[in-house]
């Protein structure tokens, strides 16, 4: 594999989607295949669609995310193929965070060892819960026994960045079993946590359920109690919540999420995988059969679309105010001129009044309260 790079140019970050998934979980609606018969020549298409695309950016990559599906089905040659590919094609800076998502039945010790001898520093490990009715019930494939040696094993060989995720809001969830949930992760000594409200995305399983009657959504007022408890045990843990799902240790934000809330440039590799340059967005068409026969033509079969200044102005808003920095004023004014600026101001003047938002300098940002109504904050923040 080739060097890695430093480079003082504004950051760049890479994200690879990695289609292939054992089982399907009730409540995923990502693009995700079951039948691994494919997985070598998805990864040779992969490799090339990284050598067609290696002029899309120039920028220092201080980013690399493998997502899906589930990477933890690629094997140790398949990662060689891809690293080899991105340090060929790419300026990887040599502090880039390299995330790679797994599930918890894959994390072998073998497998470990195996991630270990790769350019890998940062795991993202799905545990979704410690409930072994509710992994059932969302069709995980790791009972929560699994999923804490899991997070030993990674421990034990080295790895000391890592991320897992939590689900909640779930049928039948009580606030007793999501303490438990809280009470687990945080003694696992880990350094992030993001933590998901289930949300029923049409053409799921769950989705179906709901429809047909077999299960109820939570109580409104138990999922605000939730969030309200989640908050409150992370900080007492010694966790900064610095986006509205996930919360870090000092020193361990995960620098591809921040990229993406910061407006930060990224190519996304891989079927069904998106593209942001600042002003336009792009993704690869959701079929791996269609994906590699555009590669094997030399021309990925692609959609774009270009954002107008309303529309980023919007992406402005959705993304920063979602973190705990807020939205810089004075950038929202130089980058989208005085009159989307006067109307951000007008439009927030109430929610600052009412405690919702607050100003701390140039910056505007959710206040606790703000936190539990920020969809409908940031809707009215945005421009129709």
């Amino acid at each position: 594999m080739n060097k890695l790079h430093t480079d003082n140019k504004k950051p760049a970050g890479i994200y690879i989607h990695i289609p292939f998934c054992k089982t399907r979980c009730t409540y995923c609606d990502f693009y995700t295949l079951t039948n691994e018969s494919r997985i070598d020549a998805f990864v040779e298409n992969l490799c090339k669609e990284i050598q067609l695309r290696k002029d899309v950016i120039h920028e220092p990559v201080k980013t690399i995310y493998f997502g899906g599906g589930t990477p933890s089905r690629l094997s140790e040659q398949h990662f060689e193929s891809i690293f080899d590919n991105l340090f060929s094609n790419f300026n990887i800076d040599n502090t880039a965070e390299i995330t790679v998502e797994a599930n918890p039945d894959d994390l072998s010790a073998e497998y470990i060892q195996m991630l270990s001898r790769l350019p890998v520093n940062r795991l993202s490990i799905g545990i979704q819960s410690f409930d072994d009715d509710e992994l059932k019930f969302l069709s995980r494939r790791h009972t929560a026994g699994q999923a804490i040696n899991a997070v030993k094993r990674c421990q034990m060989h080295g790895f000391n960045n890592i991320s897992i995720d939590l689900m909640y809001g779930l049928p039948e969830q009580t606030t007793a079993i999501w303490e438990k949930n809280l009470k687990q992760a945080t003694s696992l000594d880990i350094q992030h946590l993001s933590a998901y409200h289930l949300i029923y995305e049409e053409k799921t399983r769950m989705y179906s359920m709901l429809k047909a009657g077999k299960i109820q959504p939570v109580d409104e007022e138990v999922s605000t109690a939730m969030f309200s408890m989640l908050i409150d045990w992370m900080k007492q843990h010694n966790f900064i919540h610095y986006e509205i799902s996930a919360f870090a240790k000092e020193g361990y934000f995960s620098g591809h999420n921040t990229s993406y809330w910061k407006g930060n440039k990224y190519i996304g590799l891989g079927p069904a995988a998106h593209s942001f340059d600042g002003e336009n967005r792009s993704w690869n068409v959701a079929s791996l059969n269609a994906y590699i026969k555009g590669i094997e033509a030399g021309e990925p079969e692609r959609s774009s679309e270009h954002l107008s200044l309303n529309e980023r102005y919007n992406e402005f808003i959705l993304t920063g105010l979602r973190t705990m920095w807020g939205i810089d004023l004075t950038e929202l004014k130089l980058i989208f001129g005085d009159k989307l600026y006067s109307y951000c101001i007008e439009n927030a003047d109430k929610y600052i009044s009412k405690d919702l938002l607050s100003l701390e300098g140039n910056n505007m940002k959710l206040t606790r309260k703000g936190i539990f109504i920020s969809d409908g904050i940031m809707s009215d923040l945005m421009s129709v």
